[in-house]
């Protein structure tokens, strides 16, 4: 039956599993939002608590848009960045797609990295495969590992498999290829009705790990793509090595083979927060759905920008305003795994431009030093790797605040919600004197004291507990 048309069905094994909140479609063609399908998963072998790669804990991820990086977009010249990045604290670099762009129904100068040719080349726009292999190869020596963009849902009009595997892709009645979204005309739907596309698939994935010698792979529009192939594939990956799995998704059932998932529910959220359009309690409710629908053990990932946001809505600058670098120290601080767009570290402020050629005004990485405290606290910090979490409360409606606290230490994080002066009364259970993280001076926190933030101002509080 075809994917598009199935129902969801909650899988039971000792719990009942919730969904989590409906993904926000991510325009990755430039087209307008439109509703993301799943299917009805199957019984698998996969754990109901995924087992996660030892060195995904606890990690940090920087998406590498390779074709805006610089003049000269090539795995060879982006070795040269790979210091910089171990040193502000990267752990995974997410390669947007490396693969040969479809000609075909090209959409302008350089076509979608999201419309794939050839799933078993690398373009020859950033270089050989034997560079790419030098490259993953100077990476791994750093100490990061290493993840591509894998596209699974559709290929360009004319891929390699066109040809020779017709049947790999879903037609109409008059037989003729159709795009899964009907404005994205560059790309044809590919039948995961058709066995033999699966297995075509995940041969391709393994040949990424055992040719290509990455760690992992990020799936582009996960959810639009059946939930039981990509268990299939995780098991079939994981018998080459433990591999890790980032969906482009928010649904909880992509736990199942997928080790991280998007936060957009908890960006759009945010964003309308700092704006005004929402409140501190619909900040709450998201914290509270997170809690009902997630399983301790899936990990989440937040962000300020990516590739989508950036191109065809908002940079983080347009979207939180003053309070981006505030919402940026929470998505660092929150249980489960940062990520920073290639160009966050520069203040890039424009919106990279998706079918041709952009490069990136590094500007003399004026953020880097921000970002890398914040990489930095991410990897070091025990408390925030593995600590609790628990939601403060103030006595003040504009201001969020949490804990994360463990192993000996307590992280707490304030936040003003707004535009507005802020005045707290600290509870006697925060007496204490505290580290302000980010410029390295000591506050005290008195009962009898009050707490003044100016307009969307924050800490990041440290301290060492019994």
């Amino acid at each position: 039956m075809k994917k598009k048309y199935i129902l969801i069905f909650a899988w039971v094994f000792n719990i009942t599993i919730m969904h989590g909140q409906p993904k926000v479609a991510s325009p990755k063609k430039g087209n307008k939002q439109s509703s993301i399908s799943t299917v009805k998963p199957v019984q698998s072998s996969i754990p109901l608590l995924l087992k996660h790669p030892d060195w995904s804990l606890n990690n940090t991820i920087y998406e590498v848009n390779l074709r805006q990086y610089a003049k000269e977009s090539s795995f060879k010249n982006f070795e040269k960045e790979i210091p910089r990045l171990k040193l502000m604290g990267i752990g995974i670099l997410w390669f947007m797609p490396i693969h040969p762009i479809g000609e075909k129904g090209r959409k302008g100068s350089l076509g979608s990295y999201y419309a794939v040719k050839n799933y078993l080349e690398v373009s020859s726009e950033y270089g050989t495969m034997e560079e790419f292999n030098h490259m993953v190869k100077v990476i791994h020596e750093s100490g990061m590992k290493v993840i591509i963009d894998w596209v699974a849902n559709h290929t360009s009009p004319d891929n390699v498999w066109v040809k020779e595997n017709p049947d790999f892709f879903t037609k109409d009645k008059n037989g003729n290829f159709v795009p899964p979204v009907a404005d994205w005309s560059d790309v044809i739907d590919l039948n995961y009705d058709n066995k033999k596309m699966r297995m075509a698939m995940i041969d391709a994935m393994k040949f990424w790990i055992t040719k290509g010698g990455i760690d992992g792979f990020r799936c582009d529009v996960a959810e639009m793509v059946p939930t039981d192939f990509w268990i299939q594939c995780r098991n079939e990956l994981d018998k080459i090595k433990p591999v890790f799995m980032l969906a482009e998704g928010e649904k909880q059932e992509l736990h199942k083979a997928f080790d991280v998932t998007y936060t957009w529910s908890f960006y759009h959220t945010m964003k309308d927060v700092v704006k005004g359009t929402k409140k501190r309690s619909d900040l709450l409710a998201y914290f509270d759905e997170q809690k009902k629908n997630y399983n301790a053990n899936d990990i989440r990932m937040y962000f300020t920008s990516n590739h989508d946001e950036n191109t065809w809505n908002a940079t983080e600058f347009e979207a939180f305003g003053d309070a981006h670098k505030a919402v940026a120290a929470i998505s660092t601080t929150l249980p489960g795994m940062p990520l920073i767009y290639s160009g966050q570290e520069s203040a890039q402020t424009k919106h990279l431009k998706f079918f041709d050629k952009d490069v990136i005004d590094w500007n003399n990485y004026s953020y880097q030093s921000f970002y890398s405290s914040l990489m930095k606290l991410h990897l070091t910090s025990r408390a925030v790797a593995k600590g609790s979490f628990e939601i403060l409360d103030l006595n003040n409606e504009n201001v969020f605040s949490y804990k994360r606290a463990g192993f000996g230490e307590e992280v707490l994080i304030i936040m003003n919600l707004t535009n507005n002066v802020e005045v707290l009364k600290i509870k006697s259970n925060l007496n204490g004197t505290f580290s302000n993280y980010l410029n390295d001076s000591m506050l005290e926190l008195n009962s009898k004291t009050d707490l003044t933030l100016e307009p969307y101002q924050f800490f990041i509080l440290r301290r060492n507990v019994k």
